[in-house]
């Protein structure tokens, strides 16, 4: 798939305990909210591990990022469904030749509730000049 800037990329994911299990080994962080249960069962998502919805794009498009930001507005917890759109604000060829992104996030979870707003920047490793939308 071919990114153009003014182009809205679209994800959704559903985090499970397994997810959160499997960070937290991976991560190190042992938080007591992303190991033990609430009320209703769930685990709080950790926030790095629902930052993974709209770095997606990077993975799909072999993005070497240079910049990411992030804020996380509320929790995300196991058994949510998270949307996330990505706006590709801008895709361009680069002097050097390679092609640069620039793009902002949104997502929300299942009840339309802000979880999650950043953007990031950076250069594609393997693009083509063809592939750039000019």
């Amino acid at each position: 798939m071919m990114l153009k800037a003014g182009e809205t990329v679209l994800f959704e994911r559903t985090f499970k305990k397994e997810d959160v299990e499997l960070f937290t080994k991976v991560s190190n962080d042992e938080g007591e909210h992303h190991l033990v249960p609430d009320e209703l069962g769930r685990l709080v998502v950790h926030g790095l591990l629902t930052a993974t919805i709209p770095s997606k794009v990077g993975g799909d498009h072999s993005v070497l990022a240079r910049t990411m930001n992030f804020e996380f507005l509320r929790p995300v917890f196991t058994g949510d469904t998270i949307f996330c759109e990505v706006l590709i604000e801008h895709y361009g060829k680069r002097e050097d030749g390679r092609f640069a992104i620039k793009a902002s996030f949104r997502c929300r979870n299942q009840l339309g509730k802000e979880v999650l707003l950043g953007n990031f920047a950076g250069i594609i490793l393997k693009e083509k000049e063809e592939s750039a939308g000019q």
